[in-house]
């Protein structure tokens, strides 16, 4: 098994070529650019800090991604983690990172973004609202772990052994 630091060197060598241009309402300066190898320890401690906030502290990961739309026929932007430490809250730095995630999507001909967030988690849920963003109440996420993974794998032979029973 890899370290912890050496599993999420692969989040911190994703390479993106953008910077922050947009105004935040701030009166700190900041850049928001590609990690770094030297940012692991800082993003290992962000993604711990998400996780306890979220209520599970041994559930760790983090990333972004491409997904795609069968409905538009183009990529869309996943959004796997966004966290602000609680001290940084309302400063605007959660909307310049999705501003960013926004424009890479736009430059990457992507129809959509889309991401989770807990229903008890209403500041999110209300910041993502002013953001334009619409909830997807109509749909239910679904979810197999690595044992579900695994039962649902082993039991592929005997599903398709029922069916053709059923059929015939």
């Amino acid at each position: 098994m890899s370290a912890p630091h050496e599993r999420f060197h692969k989040v911190a060598s994703v390479r993106v070529s953008w910077r922050i241009s947009s105004e935040v309402n701030t009166s700190e300066r900041f850049e928001i650019r590609p990690a770094r190898v030297e940012d692991v320890p800082i993003i290992l401690e962000l993604i711990r800090d998400l996780a306890t906030y979220e209520r599970a502290p041994h559930e760790v990961t983090a990333v972004y991604f491409y997904n795609f739309s069968t409905w538009l026929g183009r990529p869309g932007l996943y959004l796997e983690d966004l966290f602000v430490k609680p001290e940084k809250r309302g400063k605007g730095y959660g909307r310049a990172l999705l501003v960013e995630l926004a424009k890479i999507a736009l430059d990457r001909g992507c129809g959509r973004m889309e991401w989770a967030v807990l229903d008890w988690n209403e500041p999110a849920i209300n910041f993502y609202r002013t953001l334009g963003a619409k909830p997807m109440d109509e749909w239910t996420v679904f979810r197999l772990t690595r044992d579900g993974i695994a039962k649902l794998a082993k039991a592929a032979d005997t599903a398709a052994t029922t069916e053709q029973l059923d059929h015939d």
